[in-house]
């Protein structure tokens, strides 16, 4: 069985996002992801961004590339990437939670770590936070 190439990276919006601007994205991003076999998630909370991808080498790599471009946020930081035995996502083109909504604080187990700033520097020293902050997001999910 092949293994499943992944990358967390965090970055920051130019502008924050409003609600509508969210949805859009994430109904364009789902819709490509599954074209191209990416699955994941993202996490959004004041500006910032935390995100997994994950599927072939090839084509995380393209997608990564391609976000890196898109002037709509900066200061790209890989967090984590590598390879797994398979999906932490599989169902997911990309599952989605804003952490400003006020229903994440009533997400099951919520404690202050899923208040996690989302920047780079928060996970510099201990990377597998940020993995650990999407894992907990996707088991309380509904």
């Amino acid at each position: 069985m092949e293994k499943i190439f992944f990358t967390v990276y965090g970055s920051s919006a130019v502008e924050e996002f409003t609600a509508e601007e969210l949805r859009r994205l994430l109904h364009q991003t789902r819709q490509n992801n599954a074209n191209y076999g990416i699955t994941g998630m993202l996490l959004y909370k004041d500006g910032n961004i935390l995100q997994v991808l994950e599927g072939a080498e090839p084509q995380v790599k393209a997608l990564y590339s391609k976000i890196c471009q898109d002037p709509r946020h900066f200061d790209h930081t890989v967090l984590l990437e590598g390879y797994t035995e398979e999906r932490q996502f599989p169902d997911w083109s990309m599952g989605f939670r804003d952490l400003n909504s006020p229903e994440v604080q009533q997400t099951p187990g919520y404690s202050e770590f899923l208040n996690t700033p989302l920047t780079g520097a928060e996970f510099a020293d201990h990377p597998t936070r940020c993995q650990r902050l999407l894992l907990t997001f996707k088991k309380n999910m509904r």
